[in-house]
């Protein structure tokens, strides 16, 4: 579903037609604008966590991932980078990794 949404995404994006999408708007407002996005879906999923309710934290959550990928369309990002990079960390431990990622 993932690819599904974000191949829709890129074809919002390719239309750049922001008066009947919704995708195409965030993105001709420019990259604040859906990182802003992002940081209110971000919030928004911390509250609904804190609330304890799993229906609300589902759809926050969904919220949170589909600007994520509106980003990562925005910036040539595709899912199989994002896959390719939790194989890279899988079977190290987070301490581990965020070790070598200071070192660089």
């Amino acid at each position: 579903m993932l690819n599904r949404v974000l191949q829709i995404i890129h074809q919002r994006i390719a239309s750049g037609e922001p008066d009947s999408s919704y995708v195409a708007s965030l993105v001709q407002k420019g990259e604040d604008k859906i990182l802003k996005k992002i940081g209110e879906e971000a919030t928004e999923v911390v509250l609904a966590a804190k609330g304890q309710d799993r229906v609300a934290l589902v759809h926050e959550l969904t919220d949170l991932w589909f600007h994520c990928l509106v980003l990562m369309a925005e910036k040539e990002i595709s899912l199989k980078d994002i896959d390719d990079e939790f194989e890279r960390r899988f079977g190290q431990s987070g301490i581990e990794e965020k070790a070598t990622r200071n070192k660089s």
